[in-house]
């Protein structure tokens, strides 16, 4: 009784190897999927992840992959051979600067959108600003003024630039409190631990802890704009190339502008 149980089980084994090798993989598994990463600007984060859903719904073998920061440390990432697939940037300085090194191809990289500067404030502020103006800055009741690092955050930069045009950025030297990108910024602000701060509109407009207070004259800085590119030595040029063609198409474009981002002046 024993061997014949025994011989049952071996043939029982050999046929459902054999059913098994006739079934394909896929059935019991899910195919691996191509992980594409993009190193993109903090003030893309809700967009993008927004965004997400639906493009991997369109595109069930990718997975995207986000490294959020400040443009200028992506930047440098990427010179250092952090791995990336596609880089959208919110200042044209460092995507040139990786046109530059041959790290993206002229041909591969296009602006995509384009944003404004603000000041914000905590939305229970006592201070006023009575004359509308960013030079109101140096008045004694504002302690705490943050900004963007101005070598690696592009919002930094534009606020740089906004200070020099009106004379006050040495003025307010000892106020200044510069943070590692502009959602830290934001964040300063919102916890109070600065009395205002300069930001993308569409960073602010994801706060309700902070209110927009001005919004900077576009003469006083460089234009706001957003490039994207495809990294020269991608292992995934075929995913990266459908993924920069998607984010300039109608669906991305339409969650874009749902967060306040706004299309690129014609040049």
């Amino acid at each position: 009784m024993k061997r014949m149980k025994k011989k049952y089980f071996i043939v029982f084994s050999l046929v459902l190897m054999m059913v098994m090798s006739l079934v394909p993989a896929g059935a019991f598994a899910k195919e691996a999927r191509t992980e594409l990463v993009i190193s993109a600007a903090a003030s893309l984060q809700d967009s993008l992840l927004a965004i997400q859903p639906q493009y991997e719904k369109e595109h069930p073998g990718v997975k995207l992959s986000f490294n959020f920061g400040a443009s200028g440390t992506l930047q440098k990432q990427i010179e250092q051979g952090a791995p990336a697939d596609v880089f959208i940037s919110a200042g044209a300085k460092q995507m040139k600067s990786l046109v530059d090194k041959g790290l993206i191809d002229s041909g591969d990289q296009t602006t995509i959108l384009s944003n404004d500067l603000v000041l914000v404030m905590p939305v229970n502020t006592k201070i006023k600003l009575a004359k509308q103006t960013s030079t109101e800055l140096t008045k004694s009741e504002f302690k705490h003024v943050a900004i963007g690092i101005p070598e690696t955050v592009p919002a930094g930069q534009y606020a740089q630039e906004t200070l020099q045009y009106l004379k006050i950025y040495d003025k307010l030297g000892p106020k200044l409190v510069q943070a590692k990108d502009v959602r830290q910024v934001l964040t300063y602000v919102e916890t109070g631990n600065a009395d205002a701060g300069f930001v993308y509109r569409t960073d602010a407009l994801t706060s309700k802890k902070v209110k927009i207070v001005l919004t900077i004259a576009q003469k006083a800085y460089q234009p706001i704009v957003y490039p994207a590119g495809i990294i020269q030595d991608t292992k995934h040029l075929k995913e990266a190339a459908d993924f920069y063609s998607y984010i300039q198409g109608k669906a991305a474009t339409a969650v874009f502008l749902k967060y306040g981002f706004k299309l690129p002046a014609a040049s």
